[in-house]
């Protein structure tokens, strides 16, 4: 039946994607000719599914490629920042404000602690320098360098576990497509091979006459 394709405990990928039946003896699947158009369109329907999963896997894929260099650029320019003392000249540069348009600025190098004995932790925080980091979706939020670059950090291993997954899966899932195209097939033909015993079943008494003697051939 095309009910056995689908299991309640089905196994799956780490990504909780199923993978698709493997048919070895079509009797398994398929007990009476009846059942072969209903089990047909199950694989048909599990195909249409795994790659409609393949194209959003492919789009997410295109998403992280695109972001991971971003990224990757992002933590480059916090690291250098980290570097600037009080004694750095100040660093003429140029930001993007839209995707043509660019402007000037100078960033100045990060002012120093007082000198004095008392300087607490809390005045040292202050006076490290900050960073503006986008977030998406119009926000953006200060922090200071360090933690700027552990966030990146983070979010760099991240994306390239994600992008990792998406690989992982989108193998995993052109699998379960040829798996289930082998296993439509293999029902076809036991469709096939059926209709041909059907029809040769009638003719299995062709050799006798209708009394019980054997015909003759002409000129025998």
């Amino acid at each position: 039946m095309a009910d056995k394709a689908k299991g309640k405990d089905a196994p799956t990928n780490p990504r909780g994607i199923p993978y698709a039946p493997f048919v070895d003896k079509v009797e398994d699947y398929v007990s009476s000719r009846a059942e072969v158009d209903s089990t047909m369109k199950s694989f048909q329907e599990m195909i249409s599914k795994y790659q409609f999963m393949e194209l959003s896997t492919q789009r997410r894929s295109a998403g992280l490629r695109d972001k991971i260099p971003d990224i990757q650029k992002t933590l480059e320019t916090v690291r250098f920042l980290k570097t600037r003392t009080s004694t750095s000249a100040p660093l003429k540069t140029t930001f993007s404000l839209a995707p043509t348009l660019y402007a000037h600025a100078t960033i100045a190098p990060p002012s120093s602690p007082s000198s004095t004995s008392s300087t607490t932790k809390e005045q040292e925080q202050e006076a490290e320098q900050e960073v503006y980091l986008w977030l998406g979706a119009n926000v953006m939020l200060s922090y200071p360098v360090s933690e700027a670059e552990d966030l990146l950090d983070e979010k760099l291993e991240a994306a390239r576990k994600a992008l990792a997954g998406c690989e992982e899966d989108l193998e995993f899932l052109r699998e379960q497509v040829t798996t289930l195209e082998v296993a439509t097939a293999r029902v076809y033909n036991w469709d096939v091979t059926q209709r041909r015993k059907d029809k040769a079943e009638p003719h299995d008494g062709d050799g006798d006459g209708d009394d019980g003697e054997t015909k003759r051939l002409p000129n025998g």
